[in-house]
Parts: structure tokens; C-alpha cells; sequence
């Protein structure tokens, strides 16, 4: 039986791989697709879809996938209005909670998020509610081959980043916004590839939440998550490690 059950739990995991993995693909199709279309369709000349590429690249999205996202811009998506929209509210805790969404319909957007939010005891706020707790920035990671924090550090001041935090698990290049896509460009020709670049809410000042708090508000990161809406999501949330590691178990 202990054999059975280690089977069924290793085919849950690849299940729920297999989910993240489809939903991830589709939360960067819809980020060519929009990038496309407001810009020009070639990526040398379109820095916003060139991003979306390399993120694409990096996730191991296949070659195909990314070309026919690009196609569907001008062709049977075109009609298709997707918008960037920002949703701010408390958690649980009073946890801070910024999302990021793609949507071609505000109004089932907001009644998915404000939903999530209900269940958790949580309330969604108006724009600009939260955000003034978080600082907006780009962010470029780069694993510990890349070069010593020195290097790195050289590398990322050069490209016109701001700052490097370096770890055992690699560097993380800070910089502003608009200027995340060159920033990294510049850096790789320096370092190699990266693992990834965002922009992304960086919390001011984090808040503890630990217990049955701890584990409402990550239920409600895990339903503004799995929504095909959200692009990303971001909290001020301090939560032990041991309580992260049994909800994802």
C-alpha cells in the first residue's frame, strides 16, 4: 500500500506540474499576443515583445507555440482587446496584496479577484489602495555561474541597473522599470543568459502572518493565481518556511 500511495502522490505532483506548466504557457501567450499588437510584431524593433520571448524561451515553451502567439495577434485575436489592469486589497492579516492581469473583460476579471478575496475574509480595494506600500522596480536573475558578486555587480552598474543582491542561489539585478529590457540585454552580453526578468511590487515592509492567518492568505495567493486572468502576483507577507512547504506538500 505504501508503494500505491507513493505512485498516487508522485502522479499528483506531475499532475499539478503538468497545470502550472499549461498555465504559465498561457499567461505568456497572452503577453506575445498583447505585446505584439501594441507594438510592431518583430521583436528587434519591439522591446515589450522581445521580453515576452526570452521569458517564453527560458520556460521552455516550444518554438511553435511562441510563433503562432505572434501570428494570433494580427489574425483570429486581433478583434480581441486584452488590457493591462492593476487590482490592489487586503488579505487576511491585513496583508497587502497587488495582482497584475491580461483581460478582454474587466468585469469577470474583478469578480473572479473580488471573489478570492470573500473566501479568505480579504477586501478589494481601490486602485492605488496598496500599492504606495510597494516599491515598483525591474528585476533580472542570473544563476551563481554568471560571475562573483563583484563581477556581477560591475557588470549590472554598467548596463545601468541600480543594484545586485547576490545569494548562494544566484544574483538578482535591481533597476527601473522601463528600462529592464536593455538593462538585461546588456548584462547577458557580459554574462550569459538569465533565468527570468519581471517587473515587479517589491514590499516596502513585509508583514508576519504565521498560523491559520498564514495559511488563508496563501490560499488566497494559490486562487488569484490560478486565475487566467492574472499575470502575476505580488504580497507583503511574511510566512514561515515550514508553513509554505506543508500547504505546497
Amino acid at each position: 500500500m505504501a508503494g500505491h500511495s507513493q505512485f498516487k502522490n508522485i502522479m499528483h505532483r506531475k499532475g499539478a506540474q503538468d497545470v502550472r506548466r499549461a498555465r504559465l504557457f498561457a499567461r505568456i501567450t497572452r503577453e506575445i499576443i498583447v505585446a505584439a499588437k501594441t507594438g510592431l510584431p518583430e521583436p528587434d524593433k519591439n522591446p515589450r515583445l522581445r521580453g515576452a520571448i526570452q521569458s517564453a524561451r527560458q520556460a521552455n515553451m516550444p518554438r511553435d507555440n511562441i510563433e503562432r502567439a505572434i501570428k494570433r495577434a494580427s489574425g483570429a485575436d486581433a478583434a480581441t482587446n486584452y488590457r493591462d489592469v492593476r487590482y490592489e486589497g487586503y488579505g487576511p492579516g491585513g496583508v497587502a496584496v497587488v495582482i497584475e492581469a491580461l483581460t478582454d473583460n474587466r468585469n469577470r476579471t474583478a469578480s473572479e479577484i473580488r471573489s478570492a478575496f470573500s473566501k479568505q475574509g480579504g477586501n478589494l480595494g481601490e486602485t492605488g489602495s496598496v500599492s504606495h506600500m510597494f516599491h515598483r522596480l525591474g528585476e533580472i536573475v542570473f544563476p551563481p555561474a554568471s560571475g562573483t558578486p563583484e563581477e556581477v555587480l560591475d557588470a549590472a552598474i554598467e548596463a545601468g541597473a541600480d543594484d545586485v543582491e547576490s545569494g548562494a542561489d544566484g544574483h538578482l539585478a535591481i533597476c527601473a522599470p522601463h528600462a529592464l529590457n536593455d538593462v538585461r540585454e546588456a548584462m547577458e552580453k557580459r554574462l550569459g543568459a538569465s533565468l527570468g526578468a519581471r517587473v515587479a511590487w517589491r514590499p516596502a515592509v513585509d508583514v508576519r502572518v504565521e498560523g491559520e492567518i498564514a495559511e488563508r492568505v496563501l490560499d488566497l495567493l494559490e486562487a488569484l493565481e490560478e486565475s487566467d486572468d492574472v499575470q502575476q502576483v505580488f504580497a507583503n507577507c511574511d510566512i514561515p518556511d515550514d508553513i509554505v512547504a506543508r500547504h505546497e506538500g
